[in-house]
Formats: structure tokens, C-alpha cells, sequence
């Protein structure tokens, strides 16, 4: 596995990402969209995780716009940073963020055989949300939303709740959560599992046969993946890792 920083053009300007892959021919592709703390060096561990199981990975840097180089840490203040930033980014911009992103991918690997292969998503909290957004990109195969709050009340930037747009998602989307999260509570869980459900033709996102499917943790709170976060609940985490790597193989 080899990483580095890379610069990936978008519309508008250049985006820094963080560009891990497997020492030979990947199986796959996967964006890797960050927490409002920004490609840090958690999330830059997930990428050399995914290269690790021979996935190409790129994190990308959702906050290029105002602050290209944010790696903040898990505490009050890094929260607020991250927060500014977000408050500032708008759907259509990263959704155009996103497609350029996986374009540059599948360049970058076409000689493998990836130009014409679809791809996966795995987001993080506000990348989380933005997993869910992206998923709707006819390019991606597969989407991981790990505790993605917010997206039954609205949209970044401003509109309708993404929620409403799981109708128009291609491919799969998981959507993950803990049930101690008081980011996302239970009347926010209702409309995921709803939507999910009625994307399914009725069908319970909680089987592990549906497509769209809501995966929760029990006892497990906000951010519960990340080992540097307090919330971190190593059994809920390895079981989420687990879920994702099946989630990739089955769907890419």
C-alpha cells in the first residue's frame, strides 16, 4: 500500500485529497468523505484501511473552498472550526465535488480496468450526510452513511431534506447509526428507516437481503467509528468495518 497527497481538479479550482492504493491492480474504487474535522489522521487511516483490502481510496477535502489543508482536533474547538466551514458549503457543490473526484479515479487507474467501473462511498458524520447525496451519482455503486445526521430536516446549503432523494438513488445505500447518538434521534431514525423502506418496495432495511438497508448499533453513540473520538465503541466499530468491506465486495 502506498499514499500520498495528491491535487485532483475540480470545477473551479484544484482539490488536495488523500490518494492510498494497493502496490498492484486495485479491486475497485472508493471515496472517502470526511467529519467536519477534516482529512486527518483518522480519516486518512480509513483510505490505507480500503488500500489495504485492495481498494483504491481517495479522501477528499469537502472544505477546499475555505480551508483546503483542515485537520482539526476531536475537541470543542475543532468542532466549532469544522462547523464554520460546513456552514459555508453548499449540495450542488459538493455533489460536482464528488463526480470530478470520481472521474479523476477512474483516470488515474484506467489502465486496470477502472475507467468504466463503478465506485464506492464511504462518509463519516457530515461526510456521512454527504454520502447519502452522493449515492444519487449514477457513477457510484455503493454507499456507506456512517451516522450521517441530519438528513431528514434539510440539505447543505439550504432546500428540501436529502432524505427526499433516495428515490433517485442507483445503486445501494447503508445507512449506519448508533442508537445512543443524540445527533440523530429517534424521530430522525423513523424517516431514515421509512424512506429506506418505501426505496425497498416495502421491504425492511433492516434484513441484510435489502438494498437499501439502516444498520443501528446498540449502546453505541455519534462518531463511534473513530478510535479518537470519545464515543469510539470498539465492538460496534469492528462490526460497521466488517459490514462496509461486505457491503464493497457485493455491490463493486
Amino acid at each position: 500500500m502506498v499514499a500520498d497527497w495528491v491535487d485532483v481538479p475540480v470545477p473551479g479550482g484544484v482539490m488536495p485529497a488523500w490518494w492510498a492504493r494497493p502496490a498492484g491492480s486495485p479491486r475497485a474504487a472508493v471515496l472517502v468523505l470526511p467529519e467536519v474535522f477534516g482529512v486527518n489522521g483518522w480519516v486518512r487511516s480509513v483510505a490505507e484501511r480500503l488500500a489495504q483490502e485492495g481498494y483504491a481510496a481517495l479522501a477528499i477535502t469537502t472544505f477546499w473552498r475555505t480551508a483546503p489543508q483542515l485537520a482539526v482536533p476531536y475537541d470543542a474547538a475543532g468542532l466549532a472550526e469544522g462547523r464554520r466551514h460546513k456552514d459555508q458549503v453548499q449540495a450542488d457543490q459538493l455533489l460536482s465535488d464528488v463526480a470530478a473526484a470520481a472521474a479523476w479515479m477512474q483516470t488515474a487507474h484506467a489502465a486496470d480496468g477502472l475507467a468504466q467501473k463503478p465506485l464506492g462511498c464511504v462518509g463519516f458524520c457530515f461526510g456521512g450526510h454527504l454520502a447519502l447525496l452522493a449515492a444519487t451519482l449514477p457513477v457510484i455503486a455503493a454507499s456507506a452513511d456512517f451516522y450521517g445526521a441530519g438528513v431528514s430536516s434539510g440539505r447543505p446549503g439550504g432546500g428540501p431534506a436529502s432524505l427526499e432523494l433516495v428515490p433517485q438513488i442507483p445503486g445501494r445505500l447503508w445507512c449506519f447509526c448508533g442508537d445512543a447518538d443524540p445527533l440523530m434521534p429517534p424521530e430522525e431514525l423513523t424517516a431514515i428507516e421509512r424512506a429506506l423502506r418505501a426505496a425497498n418496495g416495502g421491504q425492511d432495511p433492516a434484513s441484510p437481503q435489502a438494498r437499501h438497508r439502516l444498520l443501528s448499533a446498540s449502546g453505541a453513540g455519534h462518531g463511534y467509528m473513530c478510535a479518537a473520538r470519545g464515543d469510539y465503541h470498539p465492538d460496534a466499530a469492528a462490526a460497521g468495518w466488517s459490514a462496509v468491506l461486505e457491503l464493497l465486495a457485493g455491490s463493486l
